[in-house]
């Protein structure tokens, strides 16, 4: 399995909201520090490049159309120069990385997906995954993934698996990952995620809420959690609010989600961050093994003459094109969409 025991960093820091070279660098900055203090894998936040779409929260959708322009203009390809630049200083650094990005449909010049990549320590994205549904007001920005990122990759410091956000609320995508021997799991949130007027009661905990969700996964997979939320900085609020003091005022009220680690009982380890910065734990792969002698889902504690679960993986492709008649040296298919 390779190494048994590691360190984890946590990348509690706001990106350079709508400016996904900047944030892509300041993430490259952030991996060579946590290496620096032996760190083998650093997880970032939800939508890190170019920043969480909050506005669709806050204004109408008829009020919203130029936050979409700005934020579609600022989203990036998964194979384009910003997860490249990241990629390089997983592989500069030899370390794993996980980063959340809003991803660019090639196919549309308005289509975006939630997006998540795993980069090993060489450089290579492990796992590309789209979120299935968008969560709430998500949906005015981001559309529907698919399966085809519901993988646990096999690296040299263990199973890595990781959800995105409301995705840690559906049992079932936990489970699929379960199924494939998950030893650590990343879940990662956005800085705030308003639901009513902060006077209002009952206004959405996201704190509690997505420590109950990772606690949840941690104790009934027997796995380590790392829970990455981002940060929303002045220059994200001011990008947000644009003058209007109501605007302002809910995102000064709005409760700011924290970043933690969890151990396979899921209790609380390692350090937990509220202001920027790096957090770190230490995990010890070995700690999942006696828990799962209690109640193991994917194997003993389960009954699979009752229950039949299928996921179905498949990239979805908006068009499959088929080569055409070549004429006199002249050929007439269309170029296939890149992924």
């Amino acid at each position: 399995m390779g190494n048994m025991n590691f360190k984890a960093a946590a990348a509690h820091v706001a990106p350079v909201y709508l400016d996904p070279v900047a944030s892509a660098e300041k993430a490259c900055s952030v991996i060579a520090e946590a290496s620096r203090n032996g760190a083998l894998l650093v997880v970032f936040s939800e939508s890190f490049l170019p920043g969480f779409p909050v506005w669709a929260a806050l204004y109408p959708p008829i009020q919203s159309h130029e936050n979409f322009k700005r934020f579609v203009n600022a989203s990036v390809y998964v194979d384009g120069p910003e997860i490249d630049c990241v990629r390089k200083a997983a592989s500069d650094n030899g370390v794993f990385v996980s980063i959340g990005f809003s991803e660019r449909n090639p196919a549309s010049v308005a289509g975006l997906w939630n997006s998540n990549v795993l980069i090993s320590d060489t450089g290579e994205i492990l796992i590309h995954h789209r979120k299935p549904v968008a969560t709430f007001f998500e949906k005015l920005v981001w559309d529907p993934g698919d399966g085809a990122g519901l993988v646990v990759a096999n690296t040299r410091i263990g199973r890595i698996g990781g959800l995105i956000c409301g995705e840690n609320t559906n049992p079932l995508a936990r489970y699929s990952l379960m199924t494939q021997a998950e030893q650590v799991h990343i879940s990662s949130y956005p800085p705030i995620w308003p639901t009513r007027a902060p006077t209002e009661s009952d206004n959405y905990d996201n704190r509690a809420a997505n420590r109950i969700r990772a606690s949840a996964h941690c104790f009934e997979a027997k796995c380590f959690g790392i829970v990455v939320a981002g940060r929303l900085d002045e220059g994200a609020r001011r990008s947000i609010a644009s003058d209007d003091p109501t605007i302002a005022a809910i995102i000064d009220a709005s409760p700011r989600a924290n970043s933690f680690f969890l151990g396979p009982t899921g209790a609380p380890m390692g350090d937990e961050m509220i202001d920027e910065g790096i957090g770190y734990a230490h995990i010890d792969l070995d700690e999942c093994v006696e828990p799962k002698r209690f109640h193991d889902v994917v194997a003993g504690y389960n009954r699979f003459d009752i229950f039949d679960i299928t996921v179905n993986r498949t990239r979805r492709k908006p068009i499959r094109f088929k080569e055409g008649p070549e004429e006199f040296g002249i050929r007439f298919d269309a170029p296939a969409l890149k992924e």
